[in-house]
């Protein structure tokens, strides 16, 4: 989710808020403890057919191309595949706008690029389904020009038939004049328009491809360094290019800033109360942090949406609750329940480099965000993956946002159930443990493990809840039990293991055929409201992938050590269908760059 560095305060804030730190005393509350018993890979395997699953390769469906506001040119191929950054020549289907674009018309000289070119990849995701038509659906993603230079806006891919096709794609428009558009996050109004929550920022490029912040040499001292701001895409709209991007005659931003090192607003996430039962219906909560250099501080601001895809004004952004306002303070997810009640996870972190461990809690407004409680704690003591760098062993794509969280939409013993899964990292491996509350978030059950993997030593990461309209829960992840193909196969050559050759964090043997805990598929587990688990964890991915092609680069082109697929990927329910959006690089036959593309997999609700 967040870039690597926006200026010096923020790097020593998030080095010392997600830095290595020593292992917890113990193997964490949880780990372990697997209700629906382990199951042997071939299952696990076998359990994608088994189970009725579909994948469609969305964003290969079309070609999308945009003029960016700062160019880079390098390339890293041909190993990994790369091949950076590529003009478009008329190759676009889309129907997009390709520039240039109102806000980049104060750029400097030398600003923006000359000519559109390709979007190759695209990593980090989200999926919502609107709540007038549960067949229209639109994902987002970061939508890649240079995955060599972390160059990218964001993106977005609509269906209108469950999933089937994505005829309408595109980049989201209003916000090209900043170097990147990045975090993709999205919701419905309860008239069927869909909001997008964007995080744009500027930057410019090094000579040795580092990206520099300065205040006063950025590439366009017409708009502000960075900003939390929205687009629309209005109820009915049909083409790429409808977008609703200002508010008073103005770009639509709810937070901005001017300030330079140590003013630094991240990690943006929204809901909309679109329930038409609630006394808030189409109420905004739009929720990000703000990293100042002395730690991290969570922000709320409230509006109303309106049917024509407009809204009231942003309320003056507040601060949430949390324990220790000294302390980082992140990870705000919030969600609405059917009661009107809005609850939101906010994560702290220790202050000091090298401490252990995170602690996740809750905060929850009964008054239509006018007023915050909490927060309360769900769980305390956890242990996560190291960051920025390579959060596991083998490969080297950092982790993200380590915590997931959901409301039911059924009652039990009288409450809206509240859920939280979470990465554990206390054994060296990651694991994905899951709690609930049934009591407002007073106490919360003893943790269970998602991951049902007979071999233990291998990563399931980066979790995602959702809940259905009759209680079910699912959590989908990241997954690396199964091994890499082997050499030779039909497999291999499709997953383009062939060129991994460069790989700083691996000590065995590459092209890395049949390697164990280093590709990727993803995995879905349900459960009922008690947490009760049907059935075993089930593959979303009709072919395992490697998350080493394509991957971009947080920091320089040259640093091969550190790369990224997303901090989390999307998941969403519509009547009895699970919708799940996320990465592969495989080559179903329209991937044959073995770019980073997005799969929309959907499988019925057992």
């Amino acid at each position: 989710m967040k870039r690597l560095i926006l200026s010096i305060a923020v790097a020593v804030v998030l080095l010392t808020s997600y830095g290595v730190s020593p292992r917890a005393g113990s193997v964490g509350p949880g780990v372990g403890n697997i209700p629906q018993g382990t199951q042997t890979d071939d299952f696990f395997r076998d359990s994608f057919a088994a189970n009725h699953v579909t994948n469609v390769f969305v964003t290969t469906q079309q070609v999308s191309c945009y003029t960016p506001e700062v160019p880079y040119t390098v390339s890293n191929g041909p190993v990994d595949w790369y091949s950076g950054e590529t003009l478009c020549n008329g190759a676009a289907t889309t129907g997009e706008d390709l520039g240039p674009y109102a806000t980049q018309q104060g750029s400097n000289a030398g600003f923006p690029a000359v000519a559109p070119v390709l979007v190759n990849n695209h990593s980090e995701s989200d999926i919502q389904v609107d709540p007038t038509n549960s067949r229209h659906i639109i994902g987002s993603t970061k939508w890649f020009s240079s995955a060599e230079g972390y160059n990218h806006i964001l993106g977005f891919y609509e269906s209108w038939d469950g999933g089937k096709t994505w005829p309408v794609q595109g980049h989201i428009p209003g916000y090209e004049g900043w170097t990147d558009n990045t975090d993709p996050v999205g919701a419905f109004d309860g008239f069927g328009n869909y909001y997008e929550l964007i995080l744009p920022y500027q930057f410019a490029y090094k000579a040795d491809g580092s990206m520099q912040f300065n205040t006063g040499q950025e590439p366009n001292p017409s708009v502000s360094n960075e900003a939390i701001s929205v687009a629309v895409h209005p109820y009915g709209a049909t083409s790429a290019r409808e977008w609703i991007t200002t508010h008073n005659g103005q770009p639509d931003i709810l937070f901005a800033t001017n300030a330079g090192f140590g003013q630094e607003p991240d990690k943006q996430w929204m809901a909309i109360d679109n329930n038409p039962a609630s006394p808030f219906y189409n109420t905004i909560y739009a929720m990000w942090v703000n990293f100042n250099g002395s730690g991290s501080k969570p922000f709320y601001s409230t509006a109303k949406a309106l049917p024509d895809g407009t809204h009231t004004d942003w309320t003056t952004p507040l601060l949430l609750p949390v324990l220790d306002s000294k302390q980082n303070n992140t990870d705000l997810l919030p969600h609405v329940a059917p009661s009107g009640v809005v609850w939101t996870t906010v994560d702290q972190f220790p202050g000091s480099k090298g401490k252990c461990c995170v602690t996740h809690t809750v905060d929850f407004s009964i008054d239509g965000g006018q007023t915050w409680r909490g927060p309360l704690v769900i769980s305390s003591k956890i242990q996560t993956p190291p960051f920025p760098g390579p959060g596991y062993s083998n490969t080297t794509f950092r982790d993200g946002i380590a915590i997931t969280f959901g409301v039911g939409r059924q009652l039990v013993a009288g409450h809206y159930p509240l859920y939280a899964a979470w990465e554990d990292f206390s054994t060296g491996f990651d694991n994905i443990l899951l709690s609930a509350s049934f009591d407002d978030g007073q106490t919360w059950t003893l943790p269970i493990q998602v991951n049902d993997n007979a071999q233990p030593n291998t990563d399931e990461f980066q979790p995602n809840l959702a809940t259905a309209a009759d209680g079910t829960v699912s959590v989908n992840f990241y997954d690396r039990r199964l091994r890499c193909p082997a050499a030779g196969t039909t497999e291999a050559v499709a997953a383009g293991l062939s060129r991994d050759t460069v790989n700083p964090n691996y000590a065995g043997s590459l092209p890395p055929y049949g390697a164990a805990n280093y590709c990727v598929n993803a995995a879905i587990q349900f459960y009922r409201a008690d947490l009760t688990p049907i059935g075993h964890n089930i593959r979303l991915t009709a072919h395992t992938w490697d998350a080493q092609l394509n991957g971009p680069h947080p920091g320089t082109a040259s640093n091969n050590d550190y790369t990224f697929i997303g901090d989390y990927f999307g998941n969403a329910v519509a009547g009895s269908t699970n919708y799940s959006t996320f990465v592969s690089t495989y080559d179903d036959g329209s991937n044959p760059q073995h770019y980073q593309q997005q799969v929309v997999a959907t499988i019925p609700i057992p």
